[in-house]
């Protein structure tokens, strides 16, 4: 047998290495040819996930929202009847605040008066000598001798009398004279001297100061009359009410000596008095002037006073905390006295507002928690914020709706069956 040529065995194996390679070149070669046309050459498998990612971009599949279930507690129907559940439908009603407080009777300080003196002397007449007498207005009080008042008549008696020379016309000449000639023409009278206008003109200026001075010490117009017409003075200055009320305190006293300024009584008008009750801080915000009180003292059983409320103090008390408001009432046949206590009661209407009895309401310490009824024995715990409070209701602000119901009775036996299995209200203030 011939051997074969070393040169064609090997020419041969180069030709059956290229042709076994020959399929992947042209399928490189017709890829880079695409991405030579496009410019956006991408690997296959880029192609395919990016196909599989754009349907996501252009149409997101919606997140699921986290809802926390509401924790519950469950109380069977028989342990409910057996522990005295009872429930509550929460609902929009009238509330209204009432506070009662404990007042006290006052004189009306606008109808007070002090009666005193502005001359030194002694009570010569005491014409009220108790506390307690009562006196119109215009009544004498006491008659006072005062030395100094008694010269300074006699001296506004001696101004008169030389005023009144002073102030004399000149006579008018002699009707002799005057009767001798028709037709000559009258004598013009005699000129006043300006040494006598002025004269005159003084003697008026010193009766008017010496009559100022017994009015400055309350000396009244008709007295001063009368020493004008008799020429004779006033031995005792008599000093007269000015209001009609009750003598509240007697300072005078018969035969003793006063001073200027010292008072001798305090008289009170007690036709209408003051009440003044205390209302406690936190009550202020709902107490305006205007408002009406019902008035209820033990001295009337079974009767009943109205009033308003006419002024709020501007203090608060720093011991009681408290603030005092005032009422006016009249005093109908002066049977109210002062000192005396009395019951005051203020209604005060806050409109329709979402409430629940207050013993519905387990107070923490650190929140409100209620017990809803889910219906099927089941409670569930939530917390609420409450506003005001007013004849065993409260207010609740966020927490609850209308129309749930709430335990109002062994909600504490439901709370202490809760903290024994773990549950905790859920904070849904909204």
């Amino acid at each position: 047998m011939k051997k074969p040529n070393p040169y064609m065995v090997w020419l041969l194996s180069i030709v059956m290495g290229f042709l076994s390679f020959l399929p992947s070149i042209i399928i490189s070669a017709s890829a880079l040819a695409q991405g030579h046309a496009g410019h956006t050459a991408q690997p296959p498998a880029a192609v395919e996930k990016q196909k599989a990612a754009k349907p996501q971009a252009t149409q997101p599949a919606p997140q699921e929202e986290s809802v926390e279930e509401a924790p519950q507690v469950e109380i069977t129907p028989e342990q409910q009847q057996l522990i005295g559940v009872k429930t509550v439908k929460v609902a929009l009603k009238s509330l209204q605040k009432v506070i009662r407080t404990v007042g006290r009777i006052e004189a009306d300080e606008r109808k007070l008066a002090t009666v005193n003196t502005k001359i030194e002397g002694w009570i010569e007449k005491l014409h009220v000598d108790y506390t307690g007498h009562y006196v119109k207005k215009g009544e004498p009080l006491v008659e006072i001798y005062s030395p100094e008042l008694l010269a300074t008549q006699q001296e506004f008696i001696s101004t008169l009398k030389w005023a009144g020379r002073q102030t004399g016309t000149a006579q008018p000449p002699d009707a002799a004279h005057s009767g001798h000639d028709h037709a000559s023409p009258a004598p013009a009278p005699e000129p006043v001297s300006e040494l006598q206008k002025m004269i005159t003109k003084d003697a008026a200026a010193a009766l008017e100061a010496a009559r100022e001075r017994l009015r400055l010490w309350d000396i009244s117009e008709k007295q001063i009359k009368h020493i004008e017409q008799t020429g004779k003075p006033v031995r005792t200055l008599t000093l007269y009410s000015p209001v009609s009320g009750f003598v509240t305190q007697k300072m005078a006293i018969q035969g003793m000596k006063v001073m200027p300024g010292e008072k001798l009584f305090d008289i009170a008008d007690l036709t209408t008095l003051w009440i003044v009750a205390d209302i406690y801080e936190y009550e202020l915000p709902f107490v305006k002037v205007g408002q009406s009180a019902r008035i209820i003292l033990s001295y009337f059983p079974g009767r009943q006073f109205s009033s308003r409320i006419d002024y709020i103090y501007p203090t608060i008390s720093a011991d009681t905390r408290t603030a005092k408001i005032r009422l006016t009432l009249p005093n109908q046949g002066g049977k109210l006295k002062p000192q005396m206590f009395t019951n005051v009661e203020i209604r005060i209407s806050l409109g329709k507002r979402l409430v629940i009895p207050e013993s519905a309401v387990i107070d923490t310490g650190t929140s409100q928690v209620v017990y809803v009824d889910r219906g099927e024995g089941a409670f569930e715990p939530r917390e609420v914020e409450l506003g005001l409070r007013a004849d065993g209701a409260v207010e609740v602000l966020r927490g609850i709706k209308a129309g749930e119901k709430v335990a109002s009775s062994a909600n504490f036996l439901i709370d202490s069956e809760a903290q024994l299995k773990g549950i905790k209200p859920l904070r849904r203030l909204k």
